[in-house]
């Protein structure tokens, strides 16, 4: 059995069923026609398009938009094979069945051990496998939205379904007319003949839901006319006139509003409580008391009129706070001992081997020199811009939850088995979510409002987290630490690389909180805290990855592109660092270290002509370059940066990359820059402290954003492809912080390894 197959099948002991998604036929996906509830005269034609009378296309959207665009390129994808304008494609709020289930997103968080990387061949990491948790996506509904995945997941099936709805919308055309379906024509959702015979979409559809279409193929690239386009965004309308319902807008008939507080110490607990004070304040309902949901820390809710009456009376509240049984977690504690791990285990061969390639032991003991470093990163919150938040209502045996979740099958799971009621008796709604960034993986929150409406005598409730209880009671990205170790031949080559990191385990704490019908705890090499270095794309002969997993106690989970966002500032310094060792230029050692791999080197060259690499800058300016893959893109970085009262001030970001085919370039030039500042806040100020298990840093004051004025300007530059699209969400993430620390050792000559760099 090989290594990858053994981890496979024993995580599926753990109660997740592993089957290759590749090998089910794709029009299983599709669903049939009755799979999305049709009303009002509409006609569904399979599990994803239903038709109104006046031709407008139904699609079922099991992703949640997050600021991403991706309703708007899913849109485009369907509009472009039932050739409608995109104006006329609404969207509707898919189901839990499993067709809609995605697959990509939810495999990329498990564990498993990648492939060994042939000479010559390209990376390929897990998200262009294709398999699937069939246990977890059958039974739970489970829709995620996240690894960049929704439209590199979507694209073969949304083509698919759209061309067969087209399909049998021209077959219809031709039974009714008696005319050869090659002789019909399709623009902008009508069918027409060059007698003059023409019927739009709607006047179609019930005769097409009875027809079968034959072989059904989707247009090829040429034929494509929406697609590669920078159409506007469908939903900027709505988020322009202030229509658009995030979570936080929700308002039900009798709508009450609750604030929570919880113990002030991680894994802590609630013990004497007085809420004597907060019940004689006006517009005070209620006070409820909230266990562990979701891997929440206990606490209370305070329920009021307006979320202005329940947050004075969470203030008022008199609670007696428990320590944790455990001891409480500290961050200088936690940083000396993964440090030391990750020393211990680079020395012993330790840690699970990730990936090996040649024999390095050969490559050390004959080594004419070695180098090492030892980098670091700290835990990091989410802070989204939209607070933590949930409705939900409770009543006559039924839920309702409104929530901007990434997880809406998981949430409903959660609100199920806190109601107690079966899943069937529980609708999410999914409203727009103000970031997720990965933390709304996680439904804590959505249990403690279905928590707290059991109290309200069937009226909804509103639950929302002040600001300094998201920022103290966050599932962290976790703190790492790496050594890197090289070794040079007698000629300057370098022959041998080992990185042996440490740092907690993402997906086991995540399965354990989030999935609760899962029995046990879950306990297996996670690879999201090693991607981003067992697949490096550079040509050095001799390898070793390894890592060790710790359990710091610290909450943790995902984060925008997760363990990419660290191990790209590792390994991408001690590239520029082995450069600098080699006295070459950082983009040409780079290159030449990429013979094997052309997509990469295209990236990077592309990233070097548009950014003037090796030009004259003004004085006290430097460039600094990282090139990175995540999410089965290539991104390449070039930062310009200056000193400006101490400080260090980026200029100007030269994004290119690689995403396969382009749905919409607008939106990934959004994308690409939105996760550039994003890496630009965490590279600069990014750092969470704990203290006797107490986070330090309670809001935007101390934990900074980069600011309007701050924002260099940002190109983004696309390598025109023609592969299935790949991630556009997070790929921009991790280049960000190794390419301005190499910018600033270019300006400085002082090598920085520790973020955050200010």
């Amino acid at each position: 059995m090989k290594r990858r197959s053994l981890l496979l099948s024993g995580l599926g002991g753990a109660g997740a069923l592993l089957v290759g998604w590749g090998m089910l036929p794709m029009r299983s996906r599709m669903g049939s026609a009755d799979t999305l509830p049709v009303v009002d005269g509409q006609v569904g034609l399979n599990g994803w398009i239903k038709m109104t009378s006046d031709g407008d296309v139904m699609l079922a959207m099991p992703r949640s938009e997050m600021g991403q665009g991706v309703h708007t390129a899913l849109a485009m994808i369907a509009a472009e094979e039932l050739d409608v304008p995109l104006s006329k494609v609404r969207l509707v709020q898919a189901g839990h069945d499993a067709l809609y289930g995605n697959v990509v997103s939810f495999v990329e968080m498990l564990p498993f051990h990648p492939s060994e990387r042939e000479p010559g061949s390209e990376t390929r990491t897990l998200a262009t496998a294709q398999w699937v948790v069939s246990k977890l996506a059958r039974e739970l509904g489970i829709n995620v939205t996240g690894g960049s995945s929704s439209v590199s997941d979507m694209w073969d099936v949304l083509r698919l379904a759209a061309a067969t709805a087209r399909a049998q919308l021209v077959n219809a055309a031709s039974l009714q007319w008696k005319l050869p379906a090659a002789e019909l024509a399709v623009k902008d959702g009508v069918v027409s003949h060059s007698s003059g015979t023409s019927a739009h979409y709607g006047q179609l559809s019930k005769m097409a839901a009875s027809t079968r279409p034959g072989d059904v193929k989707t247009k090829d690239p040429v034929e494509w006319k929406l697609i590669g386009t920078a159409a506007p965004r469908t939903d900027l309308p709505a988020k322009i006139d202030g229509s658009a319902k995030f979570g936080i807008d929700i308002r039900e008939p009798g709508q009450l509003y609750a604030v929570v507080r919880h113990c002030p110490c991680l894994r802590g607990g609630v013990g004497r409580v007085s809420a004597d004070a907060a019940m004689k304040l006006p517009g005070v309902e209620r006070v409820v008391r909230l266990s562990s949901y979701g891997g929440s820390t206990e606490g209370m809710a305070v329920v009021g009129r307006t979320s202005w009456h329940a947050m004075q009376g969470a203030r008022a509240l008199d609670i007696d706070w428990r320590a944790p049984a455990a001891g409480a977690p500290n961050t200088k504690a936690i940083m000396a001992a993964l440090e030391a791990t990750a020393r211990k285990a680079a020395k012993e061969d330790g840690g699970f081997s990730f990936y090996s390639r040649g024999s390095l032991k050969d490559a050390q003991q004959s080594a004419a020199r070695k180098f090492e470093a030892v980098y670091r990163a700290p835990y990091l919150a989410h802070a989204t811009m939209e607070p933590i938040n949930c409705t939900a209502q409770v009543k006559d045996g039924k839920v309702t939850v409104w929530a901007p979740t990434q997880v809406p099958g998981i949430a409903r799971a959660i609100a199920a088995q806190v109601a107690g009621v079966a899943d069937e008796a529980v609708t999410v709604h999914v409203t727009y979510l103000g970031g997720g960034f990965g933390r709304r993986l996680d439904v804590d929150f959505v249990g403690q409002a279905v928590r707290v409406a059991i109290e309200t005598n069937g009226r909804p409730v509103q639950l929302l987290w002040p600001r300094e209880e998201d920022l103290t009671h966050d599932f962290y990205r976790p703190a790492g630490v790496a050594v890197m170790q090289a070794s040079f031949d007698a000629q300057g080559d370098v022959t041998g690389l080992a990185i042996t990191s440490a740092g907690d385990a993402i997906t086991p704490r995540w399965i354990e909180r989030t999935l609760p019908n899962l029995a046990g705890p879950v306990d297996a090499p996670d690879k999201t805290v090693n991607d981003g270095l067992f697949d490096l794309p550079y040509g050095i002969p001799n390898e070793r990855i390894a890592h060790v997993a710790t359990h710091s106690g610290v909450p943790i989970g995902y984060w925008r592109s997760v363990g990419h966002s660290h191990n790209a500032f590792f390994s991408e310094c001690f590239i520029d660092e082995l450069a600098h060792e080699s006295k070459q230029d950082p983009v040409a050692y780079r290159l030449s270290l990429l013979k094997d791999m052309p997509r990469h080197a295209a990236v990077l060259g592309l990233a070097r002509d548009k950014s003037g690499w090796g030009t004259p800058l003004p004085a006290g300016r430097a460039r600094g370059v990282a090139l990175h893959e995540s999410f089965g893109s290539i991104v390449a970085e070039v930062v310009e940066v200056s000193i400006e009262s101490g400080a260090p001030k980026v200029h100007r970001v030269v994004c290119a990359a690689d995403i396969g085919t382009v749905i919409n370039p607008g939106i990934v030039a959004q994308q690409m820059e939105g996760a550039i500042v994003f890496g630009l806040t965490a590279a600069l100020y990014g750092r969470v402290d704990i203290e006797q298990g107490a986070v330090q840093q309670t809001n935007f004051p101390n934990y900074p954003m980069v600011k309007l004025a701050q924002t260099p300007v940002i190109e983004t530059h696309l390598v025109p492809s023609t592969r299935a699209p790949a991630g556009a969400g997070e790929p921009g993430t991790p280049p960000l912080a190794p390419a301005l620390a190499n910018a600033l050792f270019a300006l400085t000559g002082r090598r920085m390894r520790d973020l955050p760099l200010c």
